[in-house]
């Protein structure tokens, strides 16, 4: 007896026939199941009354085996068929078939269903879309992929979900789908010259793949193991294995040979505590070091690794102030050794005023950050944090005893000044606000100028480096009165 399965993968269509043989009493050995005929029964149409009990015919299935039979129906063996109706009469009849493990049939038929699943998974990791620009300018994304079991349809509703907001189809030998943003649509298989040509984004694609190979953890074993090379005729990325393999070898001696990065030593939280209101000034600057990498008046302090005070020489005639420390300041324990500092070392050293003429110091004393992966970013800290680390200022320049200051940025100029500043408004000349008689003199942080676009920086960086050359000249003006905002002429 014939039975033709008019589409392969029609499970519903399976279930319906295997279950009016089962009632006739068919064994499975007078069945031959073929594909893509339109006759039901070709040589039998009339199936005789039912030959079984009643019981066997309504006799149910496990519904593990209902799951088996939906992927071992997309398996691309003719015979996977005549394996499921067989299991399926030879569950129903043997009992003792439930609880056999080791079963050949049983056995085959789920090495078949992992061997679709591992083929399902495979297509979702190695699909590589590529743009396509019509005649009439409309945009889609077309895929060749190479499946080795009939798993589009089964896998279309993936992409579907994972890429609904774009048009996008997916070629293969056997069979084509269609996503217009609306439903899928299929069709039959595409001859692998209608691959498209690759686009623009895929030299980008391959730029990521090439610098984010670890060649220490290279596993070529693994690597063909999970990315057998029947795929790799279809994957742009797989051109660049061989060469990186070959490679491996030398780049990870050069990583051992490569001297040790600085340890990112973070400290675990630490619960916050307020000083007494009656502590004591620090009578010394290493006194105000110790004091400060204790200090949890707000919570900055809980997750920085260590305070970074202030470093120059004792009586320096200027004190340049900051915002915080950054990233590196907070592991190397030292100001402005980050790119903000390396900018500023530069101006000075064009000023002909050395690092170590100065004193660098910040207004708030611990780094302040958000994590984003493993990344620490910068995060500006809040008026409450930096009210909380003023008296640790002022302490500094008592100790210090510069003869002038200047603030580097926003954030530094409210901790000297005790008001907000406009820094663009009042940057470039003396303000005598202080109470201890100090002239302030206030400009722009150099990190501002690392996030001009790069059109914008030189012409900032020459009017910086002008404001810079008047913090070095006296804070009064030739007869000795106090120069106004307005006495210095800038350098556009």
């Amino acid at each position: 007896m014939r039975v033709c399965l008019e589409d392969p993968v029609d499970l519903d269509a399976f279930r319906g026939h295997a279950r009016r043989l089962l009632a006739a009493g068919v064994p499975p050995e007078q069945v031959e199941w073929s594909e893509g005929g339109n006759d039901l029964f070709g040589e039998a149409p009339d199936l005789p009354p039912a030959r079984v009990q009643p019981a066997v015919a309504r006799q149910a299935v496990p519904a593990s085996f209902v799951e088996l039979c939906a992927d071992v129906i997309l398996h691309r063996d003719a015979q996977r068929l005549a394996l499921l109706y067989r299991l399926l009469w030879r569950l129903v009849h043997e009992s003792a078939l439930r609880h056999d493990p080791l079963d050949a049939d049983m056995m085959q038929a789920q090495l078949m269903a992992r061997s679709v699943r591992r083929d399902i998974h495979k297509m979702r990791a190695f699909v590589r879309f590529t743009r396509v620009v019509d005649a009439q300018g409309a945009e889609r994304h077309v895929a060749w992929f190479e499946p080795e079991h009939r798993i589009v349809e089964a896998n279309a509703p993936f992409f579907a979900r994972r890429f609904a907001q774009m048009r996008w189809a997916i070629l293969t030998p056997r069979r084509c789908v269609e996503w217009d943003g609306q439903a899928l649509s299929f069709r039959e298989g595409a001859d692998r010259r209608q691959k498209p040509a690759p686009d623009e984004g895929e030299q980008l694609w391959l730029t990521y793949y090439e610098n984010i190979f670890n060649p220490a953890r290279l596993k070529l074993a693994t690597m063909r193991r999970e990315m057998p090379r029947r795929y790799w005729h279809n994957l742009p990325e797989a051109a660049l294995i061989q060469p990186l393999a070959d490679a491996a070898e030398a780049r990870s001696q050069s990583m051992i040979e490569a001297p040790a990065t600085p340890a990112r030593r973070i400290r675990p939280p630490l619960l916050m505590h307020v000083l007494p209101a009656d502590r004591t000034a620090p009578a010394s600057l290493d006194e105000l070091r110790a004091a400060t990498h204790a200090c949890r008046d707000c919570p900055i302090g809980t997750l920085a690794t260590q305070a970074v005070c202030g470093e120059g020489p004792v009586g320096a005639q200027r004190m340049l102030v900051g915002e915080q420390p950054g990233d590196q300041e907070d592991l190397a324990g030292r100001p402005f050794v980050g790119p903000a500092g390396q900018l500023l070392d530069r101006a000075m050293a064009q000023l002909g005023q050395p690092r170590d003429t100065v004193y660098l110091a910040n207004a708030v004393k611990h780094f302040k950050y958000e994590l984003r992966g493993k990344r620490r970013i910068h995060k500006t800290a809040g008026q409450r944090e930096a009210e909380a680390c003023a008296h640790w200022l002022d302490s500094e320049i008592s100790l210090v005893r510069p003869q002038a200051l200047v603030a580097l940025g926003a954030t530094a100029a409210r901790a000297l000044l005790g008001r907000p500043v406009a820094v663009q408004a009042e940057r470039g000349a003396w303000l005598h606000e202080r109470a201890d008689g100090r002239a302030v003199f206030v400009t722009l942080h150099p990190s501002a100028l690392l996030r001009l676009p790069d059109a914008e920086r030189a012409a900032a960086y020459d009017r910086w480096l002008s404001d810079l050359a008047g913090a070095f000249e006296s804070p009064l003006g030739d007869s000795g009165h106090i120069q106004s905002a307005t006495a210095r002429v800038l350098v556009p």
